[in-house]
């Protein structure tokens, strides 16, 4: 694939490497308004990304300083990690969900080692063992904190409303909110003809919702300070579902390639999430922790060789998934348990 793919209608992707991760790229869509050129994510904070999303948009014949808005998918930094510099190169305004927009305030306002304590505890709780949280404690105490990923990112300006269509002069561009993969993620409906006649309503940019051959990390997303029990995979699955109705002609995501048959996609997803949740359950014939449900889970690769990072991403999904099963009335805490255990019921 080049760097640089036209999809037709004034609507472009540029492959924006993320470094040292397996998924290699995002694809930073660029669409023509008549204001100006308006960006959807941005892709990682760094210089290599920068370069490409620059060299991406030189070949398009757009200086950076040309950029007139970007519509933010969802806060991740593989998303929204440039949206700084672009700002700073173009004084183009950044639009974002709400939810996302305050996860956002939150990385910014919060005090050295409060993420590292919140991980500390949640992983605790979720019994995980003392030689996965030693490196968290010793960080914390010793004052050996990695920046987090995304602080130079901009703080958005601008809200994105779902159901409304975004201010994109000559262009009809809609707001799904779609929460699963973030509290705050949206896909974005362009509700015009495509421009190869393919059959069905318009284009999506699905972010990170729908891709098409792999399935998103569903994990945990929860503020330290609200006690709120979420559930991440249920927000998914009815905005699957939602999208699924939508009917559209192509779906242009943030990984991989553009593909069409949104719903047929749609129908796998739920499917593979109902098959896990039913595997799941024959694990949990035996009260387990969190964790040592994860360590059990089908990852794409061996527990062993999952990294120390990773694994936590990993115990945030199994947690998800309980959370649903106990929703659902089909698994429940043991009473009495510490950490908690869970059992099918």
């Amino acid at each position: 694939m080049t760097q640089v793919t036209e999809h037709g209608g004034g609507v472009w992707s540029l492959r924006v490497p993320i470094p040292d991760n397996p998924l290699g790229h995002t694809l930073v869509h660029v669409i023509d308004t008549d204001r100006g050129p308006v960006l959807v994510d941005t892709g990682w904070d760094d210089p290599d990304s920068w370069t490409a999303l620059t060299d991406g948009l030189a070949a398009l014949d757009i200086p950076v300083g040309d950029i007139h808005g970007v519509v933010i998918t969802h806060h991740h930094p593989d998303h929204h990690g440039l949206s700084g510099q672009v700002r700073e190169a173009s004084g183009a305004w950044i639009a974002m969900h709400e939810a996302d927009t305050a996860v956002v305030r939150r990385t910014r306002s919060a005090e050295p080692g409060v993420w590292l304590g919140y991980m500390t505890a949640k992983l605790t709780a979720a019994g995980a063992p003392d030689s996965h949280l030693a490196p968290l404690r010793a960080a914390r105490s010793g004052g050996r904190m990695r920046t987090p990923p995304g602080l130079r990112a901009a703080l958005p300006d601008r809200e994105i409303v779902p159901g409304e269509l975004l201010d994109l002069a000559g262009r009809r561009l809609r707001a799904i909110w779609t929460p699963g993969h973030t509290p705050g993620h949206v896909c974005l409906h362009l509700e015009e003809e495509h421009p190869s006649g393919l059959p069905g309503h318009g284009r999506l940019f699905s972010g990170d919702h729908l891709l098409p051959g792999i399935s998103p990390h569903i994990g945990l997303y929860e503020d330290p300070d609200d006690a709120t029990v979420t559930d991440p995979l249920g927000d998914y699955l009815d905005s699957l579902e939602r999208i699924g109705r939508l009917d559209v002609a192509e779906v242009l995501p943030a990984h991989q390639h553009a593909f069409t048959d949104a719903a047929a996609r749609v129908r796998e997803l739920l499917a593979h999430h109902e098959a896990r949740l039913t595997g799941l359950l024959a694990l949990l014939a035996t009260p387990l922790t969190p964790w040592q449900l994860a360590e059990r889970m089908e990852w794409n690769r061996p527990w062993a060789a999952i990294r120390h990072g990773s694994r936590n991403i990993a115990v945030s999904e199994a947690e998800s998934h309980l959370r649903r099963l106990v929703k659902l009335g089909r698994a429940e805490a043991v009473a009495g348990s510490e950490p908690v255990t869970y059992v099918a019921v």
